[in-house]
């Protein structure tokens, strides 16, 4: 029997020098977050549909009355609609419109770094192709036949689907090993600096790699609970300047990172 072939992976090396694998979402986890915002939209043009015809009783005919130029307007708005939602969800929820959400996958660049609003507007604008002749034959066959599992627009925008893996986050809430041995933990204002550790190193670097991708509550709360772990000797005063923005609690755990090197 042939040993079937290893699932696709993206293969990121996180500035914080985390090597991350990323794996690839096949054509079923597309097809049905597809369906998905598919039947977001649906619904809504219904809605549109009924709220227009409380306030026009013919509405085919009254399409029918406008000009040509306008019909051909009201085509293009149509589309640049679809465009819009699919657009937007991604550049401003991370990649993810609510299908991809649902089926915990998102959109991220060839490298594995979070996408832009130009790669999404290139790949959302040639869905247009994708969807030829019918049903999205052209991108199914593109993705049938490229090892990433990506469609024309993903080709184009230099962008690809990965799956979520879900994160053990008890891990990082964890007090040290010495705190978790004595059931208490050091006095914030101790002098004496605990060095870290391999694994306090591992956790922290964890953190920052997939920080970004995180609900911001859990990643303050979880940055919080590492700047515990790692900065016992900060006074009351420092540890609520560090944990004041994400960026200045990300900027202090990656300092205490790099000092372990």
């Amino acid at each position: 029997m042939t040993p079937s072939a290893p699932a696709p992976h993206v293969d990121v090396a996180t500035p914080e020098r985390v090597a991350l694998s990323l794996p690839v979402a096949g054509i079923g986890y597309r097809c049905l977050a597809w369906l998905v915002d598919a039947s977001l939209l649906f619904f809504f043009w219904v809605a549109l549909y009924f709220v227009i015809t409380l306030l026009v009783s013919d509405v085919l005919g009254a399409f029918q009355a406008l000009s040509g130029l306008t019909q051909t307007l009201l085509a293009v708005g149509l589309f640049a609609t679809q465009w819009l939602y699919w657009t937007l969800a991604e550049v401003f929820f991370h990649g993810q419109t609510p299908g991809k959400r649902v089926m915990r996958i998102r959109v991220v660049r060839e490298d594995g770094s979070p996408v832009g609003f130009y790669e999404s507007a290139v790949r959302n604008l040639c869905r247009a192709v994708d969807f030829l002749p019918v049903l999205y034959a052209t991108g199914c066959i593109t993705m049938l036949l490229d090892s990433r599992h990506r469609r024309l627009g993903d080709l184009l925008a230099g962008t690809v689907l990965v799956r979520e893996e879900a994160i053990d986050l008890d891990k990082y809430t964890q007090g040290p090993p010495d705190e978790a041995a004595s059931g208490t933990a050091p006095a914030p204002g101790s002098a004496v600096q605990r060095p870290l550790d391999a694994e306090d190193v591992e956790l922290v670097l964890a953190f920052l790699a997939r920080a970004p991708g995180l609900e911001p509550e859990v990643r303050q709360r979880l940055g919080a609970r590492l700047v515990d772990r790692v900065g016992a000797s900060l006074t009351d005063e420092e540890r609520a300047r560090v944990l004041q923005s994400p960026d200045a609690t990300e900027a202090f755990l990656r300092t205490r990172a790099k000092a372990a090197h």
